[in-house]
């Protein structure tokens, strides 16, 4: 199974570098790692540059928001699961993707999630645990909601269902989780650990 891992940045050389080093340092190896960069001007760029030889394609453009930006990753994704790293948050190991992808093959679904811990600028102090839990249909009507970013998805159902809602400029990523779980009632497997660290302030 071929995983397509998308960061989507822009202006944000001080974060970058740890979000590509928790990817190219994944153990899993059938990997494409894809960066979407909106035409930085701080150093971002130059950090990219630094890494391109792990990076399996990266562009720098404008584009019109961070899903539109996204929606660019998934139309460049040849992988058979893509996953979307922002370019503040990082992977909590370097196993994430290994037990992703067993979890696709194990449990034949569609789509994957796990938790996620929010921590400080630095990285070195817990901010909150956001333990997901199981899914069970009709949590979602009762405010459930899988951690975002370890919401890894079949590209297959990208293909059929849609990308991104870019006319929803902060709610697209819960439209569509709204969307592919509650509505398309695509088939998910929850791994209980932390697969995500993501930085808050």
């Amino acid at each position: 199974m071929k995983v397509s891992v998308l960061t989507v940045v822009f202006n944000n050389v001080i974060n970058i570098e740890q979000c590509i080093k928790s990817v190219l340092g994944q153990t899993y190896k059938n990997l494409e790692y894809i960066v979407i960069d909106g035409k930085s001007s701080d150093g971002t760029l130059d950090v990219i540059k630094k890494y391109e030889h792990g990076i399996s394609k990266w562009i720098s453009e404008p584009d019109h928001g961070v899903y539109d930006a996204i929606n660019k990753g998934i139309r460049m994704a040849t992988g058979d699961v893509i996953g979307i790293l922002h370019s503040d948050d990082f992977y909590a190991s370097d196993k994430v993707i290994e037990k992703m992808a067993e979890a696709f093959t194990r449990y034949d679904v569609q789509s994957v999630y796990g938790d996620l811990v929010y921590v400080n600028k630095d990285g070195s102090r817990l901010i909150r645990y956001w333990r997901a839990g199981e899914y069970q249909e009709g949590m979602i009507k009762w405010g459930w909601m899988p951690p975002h970013p370890t919401f890894f998805v079949k590209k297959e159902v990208y293909q059929k269902y849609g990308c991104f809602n870019t006319s929803l400029r902060i709610a697209a990523d819960y439209e569509m989780v709204l969307r592919l779980l509650a509505k398309q009632k695509i088939t998910t497997c929850y791994i209980p650990e932390v697969l995500i660290k993501m930085r808050v302030g």
